[in-house]
């Protein structure tokens, strides 16, 4: 390979300014949300038009260089933390909502677009776009599909899978292929669900035709507080087997509150372990219809105080404060690693009390906001990173949780993705068989594995190393120090 005649032909692409190569230039692109994980790319270029990725992508093939497509590098798994030595191909410029039909209930979007903004084009016309992350003012939607984001109201209206109707994506080679369309209804098989999830190893979404959703005519938003986490989450299973279905459920502990109050005032009763969000959505009559039937149900979980917003503004900072979760953690501790996984919800409860053993058994303190309804943790793990081993002892406290999830029947992850984070496990959760057909699928796809190499996919493709201290990549013998 030889680098000098790939960056000729890049610059034949690409004016200065759009190929940045300069370390400086470089540092804002070695790592995504979670910052344990750096490496750094050769360049990074910065496409305005689908031509020109398409291009990029054809001169990465033609080099056997790495690439890594990038939106706003909000992943939480080191799913977008570039190939050392390769190439980012950043997608933020391509952010143009191409067509919108309400009539129809579709738009079609390139992978720059940023989430919030689809609803905010479709609120004229009552309509919404349903996955709604905690980074959703900020993330983009080639992001969401490489990684098939959720967030609080995925219970009812599932996951970006659930919204994407089809996708123009170009190949590993620079092959161009469309994917579904713009009909409810397909035929043969799902490629766009193949696609979506798949982390960036199967290529570049250039296109993506979302579903749009009537927004609902009524919330109802109450709040349930709780002496203790593992009710919190027996609550949840009470509320589904009652035939409800809201149309989100959150829980949050009593750091994650302290964390919120701390940045937006009193959001949250400062007397509770837990407490538990849960919204329901329709039409006029059906939350009335169910208005009693949740409250009963909640009184029933043995909740200590219950209650629902008044109006907008108390609903509007109830989920400022859950979405900001994340965020404000970082108040109360210098540095944290988010976990992703997910237990059925019939054992949330025996989840969440095996969780605080395990934080008093590693003397580290963990915050719980999570995805109640599909049964998604998110738990925090706190740590300072200034001091000796304690990225370690936090990463092997996060490891325990992951080994949990899957004992008790769930998954490595519900919306993160397995990226760098959670490769080291990926054959816990799956058998010799499985992961077999996974490889032979990637490699019918990019026979190079340039596409996002040594993400996901438990592989001896090298990932980016971690920046400090020691890593169960390390451990297990996938990644060593240099």
């Amino acid at each position: 390979m030889s680098t000098d005649a790939f960056y000729t032909e890049l610059r034949r692409i690409y004016s200065e300014d759009r190929l940045l190569t300069k370390n400086a230039q470089l540092v804002p692109y070695e790592s995504d949300g979670l910052t344990s994980f750096r490496a750094k790319p050769s360049g990074v270029v910065l496409p305005q038009t689908q031509d020109e990725v398409i291009r990029t992508v054809k001169l990465c093939h033609k080099y056997e260089v790495p690439f890594t497509a990038r939106g706003s590098g909000t992943s939480l798994s080191g799913g977008s933390v570039p190939v050392e030595n390769g190439l980012v191909i950043a997608l933020n410029r391509l952010n143009r909502i191409l067509s919108y039909e309400p009539g129809q209930r579709i738009a079609v979007v390139e992978p720059g677009v940023i989430n919030l903004k689809v609803s905010q084009r479709a609120a004229p016309d009552g309509l919404y776009y349903a996955p709604d992350p905690s980074s959703g003012p900020v993330c983009t939607i080639g992001g969401n599909v490489a990684f098939n984001s959720g967030g609080a109201h995925c219970l009812k209206y599932g996951m970006t899978s659930n919204h994407v109707l089809g996708m123009k994506v170009v190949l590993p080679d620079g092959e161009l292929c469309t994917f579904g369309g713009s009909s409810l209804e397909s035929t043969g098989p799902d490629l766009t669900g193949m696609f979506i999830g798949s982390e960036g190893l199967f290529g570049i979404a250039l296109e993506i035709t979302l579903r749009m959703l009537p927004k609902p005519e009524r919330y109802y938003t109450l709040q349930a507080a709780y002496d203790s986490l593992e009710k919190a989450g027996n609550a949840v299973a009470l509320v589904v087997a009652s035939g409800m279905l809201p149309g989100a459920m959150e829980i949050m502990d009593r750091l994650s509150m302290d964390a919120a109050n701390a940045q937006l005032g009193d959001c949250y009763p400062k007397d509770a372990k837990a407490v538990l969000i849960v919204e329901l959505e329709g039409t006029n009559e059906e939350v009335e219809a169910e208005k009693p039937k949740l409250h009963a149900v909640i009184e029933e979980s043995g909740a200590h105080l219950i209650d629902a917003a008044k109006n907008d503004a108390e609903r509007s900072r109830i989920w400022t404060g859950r979405k900001s979760a994340f965020s404000a953690v970082g108040r109360l501790s210098p540095d944290f690693i988010v976990q992703d996984g997910v237990v059925p919800r019939t054992k949330l409860g025996e989840a969440l009390a095996e969780i605080d053993r395990l934080a008093d058994k590693f003397g580290m303190r963990v915050a719980n906001v999570f995805h109640a309804g599909d049964g998604n943790l998110h738990p925090l793990v706190m740590f300072d990173g200034r001091e000796e081993g304690a990225l370690h002892k936090a990463e092997e406290l996060a490891g325990e949780i992951i080994r949990l999830c899957i004992r008790l029947g769930g998954s490595i992850t519900g919306e993160h993705g397995v990226g760098l984070e959670k490769r080291a496990y990926f054959g816990e959760m799956y058998g010799e068989a499985d992961t077999d057909f996974m490889q032979r699928l990637r490699a019918a796809v990019d026979p190079l594995a340039i596409a996002n190499r040594g993400k996901k996919l438990p592989s001896a493709e090298a990932p980016a190393l971690t920046s400090r201290g020691a890593h169960p990549l390390e451990q297990r013998g996938i990644v060593s120090r240099m």
